[in-house]
């Protein structure tokens, strides 16, 4: 099924060698802006989060950031790989655009990061030490645990992925990618599953590469 959602990447200079503070301001004044606003399963998890993102690119690097504030901070996933999902997290979906499969990168509050390529939920192959060890992570947040209600709470996390980890070509890139943005916290006090393009499905289920929204590079 076809979705409407789309958005520009814009290019920006140099983001993987910026710092925190650099990259914030490169993407607040010129990346393209967007909202993992749709709660498309309000029954079974009513709470949604504020969670606004940014999307741009350099010449080697697709670059993601998060701006959360909500009720809850749950970090508990210390090492990578581990149940990112369950926490305070950010999560970005991305189609290769050569063999029809697709890569996850969720990123906890802390900056844990789980990522694999993947044809289906259950069919993957888990990224390495070396390739986890080339994302680009930023947070807001201090690597420790975190069991905290009654916010609201405020973070932002960013990560930086380099093209040919997803199956591009820098030096010639596809005029766009299929992908989505979402927002979850599945063991929080107030579980939520949000995205930005919609999910048409009856349950939680963020890997429908079928319902990812398109992301131009040009």
């Amino acid at each position: 099924m076809e979705t409407t959602n789309r958005i520009h990447v814009p290019l920006i200079e140099g983001l993987e060698g910026m710092t925190f503070e650099g990259l914030d301001l490169a993407m607040e004044e010129s990346a393209s802006k967007l909202a993992v606003s749709c709660n498309n399963w309000p029954e079974a998890a009513p709470y949604a989060p504020d969670c606004n993102a940014s999307v741009a690119r350099s010449r080697t690097h697709l670059a993601v950031m998060f701006h959360v504030r909500g009720l809850d901070l749950r970090a508990t996933a210390m090492e990578d790989n581990g149940n990112s999902w369950e926490d305070s997290c950010c999560e970005f979906f991305v189609a290769d655009p050569s063999d029809g499969t697709y890569y996850n990168f969720e990123l906890t509050c802390i900056g844990s990061l789980l990522a694999a390529k993947r044809t289906s939920r259950t069919e993957k192959t888990m990224f390495t030490g070396a390739q986890l060890g080339r994302v680009i992570r930023h947070s807001t947040l201090p690597r420790k645990e975190f069991h905290s209600e009654g916010g609201p709470f405020s973070w932002s996390v960013a990560l930086l992925v380099p093209f040919d980890l997803i199956g591009v070509d820098p030096e010639n890139l596809p005029p766009s990618l299929k992908g989505n943005f979402y927002k979850c916290g599945d063991l929080t006090a107030h579980p939520h599953f949000l995205s930005w393009s919609p999910v048409l499905t009856k349950t939680p289920d963020f890997h429908r590469p079928e319902f990812f929204g398109e992301l131009f590079l040009g």
